[in-house]
């Protein structure tokens, strides 16, 4: 892993996404891109300050929606950090995969509004921009890059770790020589107004694994990483952040929304095994951790099965994020390599009391110094959808 790239509630970039992890910063505020008025509370994660025009420069910004924006924008980062110009790109064989939940849902969103208000009202130009293919084309358009393999995926909020998992195993295969992955998604009118309606989203904050947590917080953003295979960075001298050292991934499809615990412990078996870890050298646990009632509970029971009774400390980002869907696990990612990097454990913010269906160390409210080697990362989806990335620190090899 050679390149990140991060829009976030909490800092665009990575400089500011890390300072946001380390501080415990909250990105919960009052919803501002679109009307919530019926609404008992309207908060959610949303990215402000964000300047698309600064991070793309071939595309016409206007031409693209809000989560091509971010994908576009965090492609460009990720390549900047890795200290590579898209032209070094173009000489070699890459796979774009971006996981996502709504696409471009907000502009379907936009749509609607113009509609209503009369069909001579309707723009047009809106609806080049509702093709949720376009997250991935658009970075392929962006960097110029014609000999790469393009793909949107869309398992929902693991989808951020189905596109990471699937770039590690097309490099391990030998069928990329790079990849940029991740995942983007723009909070939008439907994903507000469906968990609203369910009573999973919290009046306030997100609180994962406490007693008294009351739902989730809708989130949106961006992260991107560029994976290269080892030879190539090492050839080119390039600054390797860490390692992608294993990747499991299951679908039970057991239910549309409760997650199976026993589905979810057999994805992390089989994450591990692949990494060639063993559960005692797994430092911390990226939770997927929505602060629902069923994820939090069933997600540490799964975690138990694997790790037995004193599990290694388990926090969630999504505290200070909210849950950016189909970025979610991406962002989750980027958070877990610069814990290795930078030496720490990122908080679970908002924390009052541990629920003890949930028994697990959260990390509450304070980061903690640390040196991480392996991290487990969780993203559980609706429809059974899990997958779990370990990533590990990179060392020299002989």
């Amino acid at each position: 892993m050679t390149g990140l790239g991060v829009i976030s509630s909490i800092g665009v970039g990575v400089t500011e996404f890390h300072a946001g992890l380390r501080a415990g910063r909250s990105g919960a505020k009052p919803i501002t891109g679109f009307p919530t008025d019926g609404y008992d509370h309207a908060i959610a994660c949303e990215v402000v300050g964000f300047d698309a025009a600064a991070w793309i420069h071939e595309l016409d910004v206007d031409d693209l929606g809000r989560a091509s924006q971010f994908s576009v924008a965090a492609a460009r980062m990720a390549v900047d950090d890795a200290g590579l110009a898209a032209a070094d790109l173009r000489e070699r064989h890459g796979l774009i995969a971006i996981g996502t939940t709504n696409g471009e849902t907000r502009e379907l969103d936009r749509l609607v509004e113009q509609a209503i208000e009369g069909p001579d009202r309707m723009d047009p130009a809106i609806g080049r921009r509702v093709s949720a293919g376009r997250l991935s084309a658009a970075i392929a358009r962006e960097l110029g890059l014609t000999d790469v393999e393009v793909m949107t995926i869309p398992t929902a909020c693991a989808a951020g770790n189905y596109a990471i998992g699937h770039a590690f195993d097309a490099i391990r295969a030998g069928d990329a020589a790079y990849a940029l992955c991740g995942g983007a998604d723009a909070l939008c009118r439907k994903t507000v107004a469906g968990f609203y309606r369910l009573g999973a989203m919290a009046p306030d904050a997100c609180r994962p694994f406490d007693r008294n947590r009351r739902g989730m917080l809708a989130g949106e953003g961006a992260g991107v990483l560029l994976l290269e295979e080892l030879a190539g960075a090492r050839a080119r001298g390039a600054r390797i952040h860490a390692e992608i050292i294993g990747f499991g991934l299951n679908c039970d499809a057991d239910h549309p929304v409760a997650p199976n615990e026993d589905s979810v412990a057999r994805c992390i078996e089989l994450a591990l095994r692949d990494a060639a870890v063993a559960p005692e050298q797994v430092d911390f646990i990226s939770a997927h951790g929505t602060a629902t009632k069923a994820n939090d509970v069933a997600e540490a029971r799964a975690i138990r099965q694997v790790y037995g009774s004193a599990p290694p400390r388990t926090v969630s980002v999504k505290s200070m994020l909210g849950h950016a869907l189909g970025a979610a696990s991406a962002l989750a990612a980027i958070g877990c390599t610069l814990a290795i990097t930078e030496g720490f454990i990122p908080p679970t913010i908002n924390h009052v009391e541990t629920d003890p269906e949930c028994a697990i160390d959260c990390v509450p409210n304070t980061a903690i110094e640390a040196s991480p080697r392996v991290v487990q990362n969780n993203a559980l989806a609706f429809g059974g959808n899990n997958a779990v990335l370990i990533l590990g620190r990179y060392e020299e090899h002989g």
